[in-house]
């Protein structure tokens, strides 16, 4: 996924001391500092980049050096398998979002850190809340460790001006679009988090007969999707691009989630009078964005990189993760209050968050995403019975 770009403030920190006491640092360290490529295709070095670089200057005898870079989501298995093939990885860290950790699950391209490194990582049920618990357990299995949480959506973000009639249906909805051709998209649901929800939130929405089984059990949503997209002129690669045309107005309405509402208002890219709206039968569907280790690092590097693992997990780095409400809330783990985060995000939130949304968090049912394997059908169902024909311009 592609998103703005911006760094969390990141307060406190931790030292390799601290981590060895706390039973994160179990296999011995380097005999000599490594450089560690860390690669993010889902814009988390946004939440977690100052707390990384923090761990480094606070652990030199660990880290020597860290390079960056970002990449599109879809990209990375490809790439990864065939550095793999060749025995030649140069990645040693992947942040990702659901995209990329369903495919490298599908093709084995992690390492399974929760069951080979048990002693060297936290106990997932002391430190996660009940949620981040769900979808580590339901989706980061024993490849991903979990490092940021959201309900996320699906949510419709719209500006009031325009949308003088609020859909409260699926079907109103649908009737809206078509009576407004090219006033609405979202962006291909493999690399956005908006897409992605909105994609397995339709089944809850409109009831169909397994919401959990996109090939046999989503008749009424691939109907419906590809009702609503005879009024929608082209798919979006990523959710940058509806956030740039519903500010510029070149749409009225796009799909969104909580943090994908709150960011771009606070960076300006979206007005911040725009409004959002659910849908009867809306459940969310939560986002997470995992860490995760590419099967052949080099051995020496893996103990430095569980380190930085745990190190992410603490509480100071999760209050990080509120950041400008990029991924809001933001913490995977217990206990973490906006009022622990820096006082940047604490303004933020309080100007461009809304009220209503503790309320809807609280009062809306939330599922599990599919499982890897059948997330990636039906993101490639998608592709080939909805997107095909709506290229991007």
């Amino acid at each position: 996924m592609t998103h703005p770009t911006r760094r969390g403030v990141i307060a406190g920190a931790s030292s390799l001391a601290a981590l060895s006491a706390g039973g994160a640092f179990a296999q011995s360290a380097p005999t000599n500092p490594v450089m560690l490529n860390i690669i993010d295709v889902a814009g988390n070095l946004q939440l977690t980049q100052a707390s990384i670089e923090k761990f480094a200057r606070d652990n030199p005898k660990l880290i020597s050096r860290l390079n960056f870079s970002r990449a599109p989501s879809p990209e990375l298995p490809a790439k990864l398998k065939a550095q793999q093939d060749a025995n030649r990885v140069d990645i040693d860290m992947v942040l990702t979002g659901p995209g990329a950790m369903s495919d490298g699950i599908q093709q084995g391209l992690w390492v399974d850190v929760w069951k080979s490194h048990t002693a060297s990582l936290p106990k997932a049920e002391d430190i996660y809340h009940e949620q981040a618990l769900m979808m580590q357990r339901n989706f980061g299995q024993n490849e991903g460790v979990a490092v940021v949480y959201s309900p996320s959506g699906p949510l419709f973000e719209y500006m009031a001006d325009k949308v003088k009639t609020v859909p409260k249906t699926a079907e109103e909805f649908l009737a809206y679009v078509k009576q407004n051709p090219n006033r609405f998209t979202y962006a291909r649901p493999l690399n956005s988090g908006p897409g992605w929800t909105f994609l397995q939130g339709m089944p809850y929405i409109l009831g169909d007969s397994d919401p959990t089984d996109p090939m046999n059990g989503w008749a009424k949503t691939w109907t419906y999707l590809k009702e609503l997209g005879t009024a929608i002129d082209y798919y979006p690669t990523g959710t940058a691009a509806t956030m740039k045309e519903l500010g510029d107005g070149t749409r009225d309405c796009i799909v969104s989630t909580l943090g994908w509402d709150i960011n771009p208002r606070a960076l300006g890219i979206v007005p911040k009078e725009a409004k959002v709206f659910t849908i009867a039968n809306t459940h969310w569907i939560p986002d997470t964005q995992f860490m995760c280790i590419p099967k052949g690092v080099a051995a020496e590097k893996i103990p430095v990189i569980l380190a930085l693992m745990s190190h992410l997990l603490k509480p100071e780095s999760q209050a990080a993760t509120y950041d400008k409400g990029y991924f809001y809330p933001g913490p995977a783990i217990k206990g973490v209050t906006l009022a622990m985060a820096p006082k940047e995000s604490q303004d933020v939130l309080k100007e461009f968050g809304r009220p209503e949304y503790d309320g809807l968090i609280s009062s809306l049912p939330t599922r599990p995403p599919l499982t890897p394997a059948r997330l990636v059908a039906a993101f490639r169902r998608w592709d080939q019975e909805i997107g095909v024909g709506h290229a991007p311009k």
